[in-house]
């Protein structure tokens, strides 16, 4: 973003326009996308936007004017958006197969790409590449990665006679808000957490990132041993525990008289959170209301759409009364999972 913006000689307010053709993009291809998994399978709506993604990545950095970034961006979202569910309803038929949890390991490996794919870009463009160069390189990976998997992509497909669209109702509709608010926590913390603790005094502007690092380490160690502890003590003491331990870190974050006492409640914060998002998934694809592919199309959208709106409400909320006062909404949401587990996890025989 900081090239195009660059490049493009914009300022914020079309760069942050520019950002909600992404969002926008996103959300209307994840909810088509349930639809197309339901009646095709997600074994070629996994191909086609892998691929799709691969080929629009470059134009990112090609796109010479607003107009075509703009579009450019619309169908980055819109693949990567499909790529998502489609990788989600997929990976819920793998669990299922198996017999044992495994979502929280995947959702793991999608938190350490985040690391790797920053990381990766970061030391070619310190290298002297060039961001197309770059954007080049990570386009023919992502290329020999689908080519790789091929084979190995499950054949799934709805059963014959069940719908290939609904909208959602019962107990999916409760997920879906579970996902919103657990998504909206997340999210708010990527988005004005260094703004926060260095507007407490707690750090200085250089290192107001630490906080965040810190959150994304400890979530992401947390869903690599998740899926041992779901099985252990199940999905509704998961959902249970975990959102409370999240919720005792936002309290402890915006009461740390300390750097030391916030760092801590960042690494709460991961920890708490960090399997609550996979029994969502698990469990929206347990149900017996709708079609599994649906209700997954579903909560991922509600929950992205928790991601692109919250830190704006965040922000809108902060202007008038404070940015630590507006904090104070999310532990309040927050307290919402906890309530609602026994709702959508069935208790453990």
């Amino acid at each position: 973003m900081p090239y195009a913006k660059d490049r493009l000689a914009v300022d914020e307010r079309v760069l942050g326009i520019l950002l909600l053709c992404l969002g926008i993009g996103s959300l209307v291809a994840m909810y088509i996308t349930g639809m197309l998994s339901s009646k095709f399978g997600t074994r070629p709506v996994i191909l086609v936007s892998g691929f799709g993604l691969a080929a629009v990545l470059p134009w990112l950095v090609i796109a010479s004017t607003p107009f075509t970034l703009g579009v450019t961006l619309l169908l980055f979202g819109a693949t990567l958006g499909s790529l998502d569910v489609a990788m989600n309803i997929h990976a819920v038929e793998v669990e299922r197969n198996v017999g044992r949890p495994l979502l929280s390991g995947f959702h793991g490996l999608y938190s350490l790409g985040g690391f790797v794919g920053a990381a990766f870009i970061t030391v070619l463009l310190s290298a002297g590449l060039g961001p197309l160069q770059c954007v080049l390189i990570g386009a023919a990976l992502m290329v020999l990665a689908l080519l790789a998997s091929w084979s190995g992509l499950l054949r799934t497909k709805t059963a014959d006679g069940e719908p290939h669209f609904a909208w959602p109702r019962g107990v999916v509709l409760v997920i879906a808000a579970l996902a919103a608010i657990t998504f909206l926590a997340e999210g708010a913390l990527l988005d004005w957490s260094a703004l926060l603790i260095t507007g407490m005094g707690l750090v200085e502007v250089e290192q107001g990132g630490i906080g965040y690092i810190l959150f994304s380490i400890a979530m992401t160690l947390a869903r690599f041993s998740g899926d041992a502890l779901t099985a252990r003590i199940g999905d509704r003491a998961i959902m249970l525990w975990g959102s409370l331990v999240a919720i005792a870190g936002f309290v402890l974050l915006l009461m740390a008289p300390v750097v030391a006492v916030s760092m801590a409640a960042f690494i709460l914060i991961g920890l708490g959170a960090a399997n609550v998002v996979p029994v969502l998934f698990r469990l929206a694809g347990s149900q017996k209301v709708m079609p599994s592919a649906l209700a997954i199309a579903a909560i991922t959208t509600t929950g992205y759409a928790g991601i692109l709106l919250g830190p704006a409400v965040i922000g809108f909320v902060a202007k008038q009364v404070g940015l630590t006062m507006a904090f104070w909404m999310i532990p309040a949401l927050l307290i919402v999972v906890p309530l609602c587990a026994a709702v959508v996890a069935p208790r453990r025989e």
